[in-house]
C-alpha cells in the first residue's frame, strides 16, 4: 500500500538577529509576530502569522551550530506521527541526525535530521489535533518546495520512499540539468535538481507567496536585503525572486501570474 505523503508543514528560521530578522519579514511578507510563551524554560520564539494561520517561527542561532559556523538558514520541519520511528528509519535509509529526538515542552517531539546527501530538515510530532492544510497559493505561506542536491535521483528515491512524495513530472534546464517535480498530497509541491557550484551543500529552499513580485523585490532591498536571482517566469507562469535576508538566510518568493 502507498504510504500516505508526510509534506514539511512547519518553517523555522534560526537567525543572528531574531529583532532585525522579524522587522524584515514582516515589512517584506507582510507576516504579523506574535512571541510564543508555551514552553516555559525555552528560548525565545516568535511565531509569524498570516491572515490565514501560523507559518513559522524565528529564533536565535543555538550556540552549538553558531559555533560550527552555520549561516543564518530557513529549515522546514516534516509531520511525523512518530518521532523516534521516523528518525530510525532516516538513519536506516542513509539519512543522519544531527539533533536526536526530544521533547519541546507543550510542542511536540522533534528530531534535526539530514537526508543521504546532507541537506538538514527536521520532524516534528505535534501535541494536539492535526491542522487541515491550507491551500498552496495562500498569501504569505510556502507554495513551493526546493532542494537542491548532489544527487537528485538519490534524493527523489529517497524523499518517495521514506515521506510518500510523487513524482509530477521533469523539466530539462539545458546545462543545468534535469529538475524533478514532486507532490505530497494536494496543496504540497516542489522541484529538486542537482546543486549549481554556487551552491556550497545541499539545501532546501523555501518560496513563500507574495502578491506581485516587482513590489516584492523593492521591499527585499528597501528593507536591506539582496535580490540574487530575477524577477524570473517559471513553467508555470509564476514569478519568482532568489533573496539573501540582511542577516544571510537565503529564502525566495513567489507571485501569481502577472
Amino acid at each position: 500500500m502507498p504510504k500516505s505523503p508526510m509534506p514539511f508543514f512547519w518553517y523555522e528560521l534560526m537567525t543572528s538577529d531574531i529583532d532585525a530578522a522579524e522587522a524584515f519579514y514582516t515589512a517584506v511578507i507582510g507576516w504579523k509576530a506574535e512571541p510564543f510563551n508555551q514552553a516555559p524554560g525555552m528560548p525565545r520564539y516568535i511565531v509569524v502569522n498570516s491572515a490565514e494561520g501560523g507559518v513559522g517561527g524565528l529564533m536565535t542561532m543555538p550556540e552549538g551550530p553558531a559555533s560550527a559556523g552555520m549561516p543564518p538558514a530557513w529549515l522546514g520541519y516534516i509531520k511525523t506521527s512518530d518521532a523516534d520511528a521516523s528518525t530510525e528509519a532516516l538513519v536506516a535509509a542513509g539519512g543522519a541526525v544531527h539533533r536526536e529526538p526530544s521533547d519541546i515542552p507543550g510542542v511536540g517531539r522533534f528530531a534535526v535530521v539530514a537526508d543521504p546527501q546532507g541537506a538538514t530538515f527536521m520532524f516534528l510530532q505535534p501535541n494536539g489535533p492535526d491542522q487541515p492544510p491550507l491551500p498552496a497559493t495562500t498569501p504569505g505561506h510556502v507554495g513551493w518546495h526546493e532542494l537542491y542536491t548532489t544527487d537528485w535521483k538519490a534524493a527523489f528515491d529517497f524523499y518517495s520512499s521514506e515521506f510518500g512524495w510523487t513524482r509530477a513530472g521533469d523539466f530539462d534546464m539545458g546545462e543545468m540539468g534535469n529538475y524533478r517535480t514532486f507532490a505530497a498530497g494536494p496543496d504540497f509541491g516542489g522541484g529538486m535538481m542537482d546543486k549549481p557550484a554556487q551552491v556550497p551543500v545541499p539545501v532546501w529552499q523555501f518560496y513563500f507567496n507574495v502578491a506581485a513580485i516587482d513590489a516584492a523585490a523593492d521591499r527585499v532591498t528597501g528593507n536591506g536585503g539582496r535580490v540574487l536571482m530575477g524577477p524570473m517566469a517559471v513553467p508555470t507562469g509564476q514569478w519568482i525572486i532568489q533573496c539573501q535576508d540582511p542577516q544571510g538566510a537565503h529564502f525566495a518568493l513567489l507571485a501569481p501570474v502577472r
